[in-house]
C-alpha cells in the first residue's frame, strides 16, 4: 500500500462507519462511509488514493486530488498559521501542509503557488514543497531534437516561460514561439527544440509540423548564403528538384519559402534571392 498515491484495494470487511480495504500483504486501510456506493460490496477492487489523517493513520478516498507524491502542481494557500501554509488539495478532509522551510517566500491565503508534494521520511506524513529546484534531475538531460513531452508551466520571465520537463528538469518555452494562451500551473505538450552545451533545454509547444517548417527555412536561408544570395529553386519548381535539393516535400518547401518571405529575408520571382 502507496502512501500519497493511487492504490486498487480489495473490499475485506464493511462497518458501520465505512468499509476496509486490504492490499496485498493484508494490510488494511478505512474508506469511511461517506465515499461507499449502494454497489459496493466486499471482494470488490476499488481504486483509492491514500493518504494520512491528521493522527497520522492512513486513509482512503475515492476523491481526487490535485497532485500525488511525486507531482508537481498549482494550488491555493487556504490557510497560514504558525505550522505553515494549507493548501486546497482537493481532498475534503484533508490540505495539504508547506511547512515555512519549505516556502521560499511567505505564502499568502488566497493565492497559488507551484509546488511539489512528497513523503517526509521523517515523519511519515504528505507535506509540499515550493523549493522546486532540490526535486528536480540535476545529471545531464537526455532529450533528442523534437522529443514530445509534457510540461507544466511554473514561471513567466522576460524570455518567455520557465517550465518543468516530465517532472525532471528545467525548460524554456520562448515568448516568439508561444501562439496560444498560457498561464501558470497550465499542463502542456510540448516538443524539444535543443539541449544546450550547459545542460538547459529549450521546448516550444508548436506542433512537429511547425518545427519542420522552421527547420527546413534556416537551411534555406543558409544555402542561399553559400550560394551567392540566390537559388533556380521557387515555389513553383517541380518537386524532383525540391527533394534533390532539400530532402523534403515541395508543401514543406513552399511553406518555408513563405516564411521566409514574410519574415522579408527573402524576394520571389524567377529565382529565390535574399534580402
Amino acid at each position: 500500500m502507496k502512501i500519497g498515491e493511487y492504490n486498487t484495494l480489495r473490499i475485506n470487511r464493511m462497518v458501520d462507519f465505512g468499509a476496509y480495504l486490504i492490499d496485498d500483504d493484508t494490510h488494511e486501510v478505512l474508506m469511511p462511509k461517506r465515499y461507499l456506493t449502494p454497489e459496493m460490496k466486499v471482494g470488490d477492487m476499488v481504486k483509492v488514493f491514500v493518504y494520512n489523517d491528521s493522527e497520522n493513520r492512513p486513509v482512503a478516498t475515492t476523491e481526487v486530488p490535485h497532485a500525488v507524491v511525486g507531482d508537481f502542481a498549482l494550488m491555493r494557500v487556504k490557510a497560514v498559521n504558525k505550522v505553515g501554509a494549507f493548501l486546497d488539495w482537493g481532498l475534503t478532509a484533508k490540505d495539504l501542509l508547506v511547512p515555512f522551510s519549505e516556502q521560499r517566500v511567505d505564502m499568502q491565503a488566497g493565492r497559488s503557488y507551484i509546488v511539489r508534494v512528497y513523503l517526509d521520511e521523517a515523519s511519515q506524513r504528505i507535506v509540499a514543497s515550493a523549493k522546486l529546484a532540490k526535486f528536480l534531475n540535476h545529471s545531464e538531460p537526455d532529450y533528442y531534437h523534437r522529443e514530445k513531452v509534457e510540461v507544466l508551466v511554473v514561471q513567466r520571465s522576460d524570455l518567455g516561460y520557465r517550465v518543468i520537463i516530465n517532472n525532471a528538469h528545467w525548460g524554456q518555452i520562448y515568448q516568439n514561439e508561444i501562439y496560444q494562451d498560457v498561464n501558470i500551473g497550465d499542463r502542456l505538450t510540448a516538443f524539444v527544440k535543443q539541449v544546450r552545451p550547459d545542460g538547459k533545454v529549450d521546448v516550444t509547444l508548436a506542433k512537429i509540423e511547425k518545427m519542420r517548417v522552421d527547420d527546413l527555412a534556416v537551411r534555406i536561408e543558409q544555402y542561399l548564403r553559400d550560394h551567392g544570395g540566390e537559388m533556380a529553386l521557387t515555389d513553383k519548381s517541380n518537386p524532383e528538384a525540391i527533394n534533390k535539393a532539400f530532402g523534403c516535400s515541395k508543401k514543406d518547401f513552399k511553406k518555408a519559402i513563405g516564411l521566409l518571405y514574410k519574415q522579408q529575408k527573402v524576394t520571389l520571382g524567377d529565382t529565390t534571392k535574399l534580402t
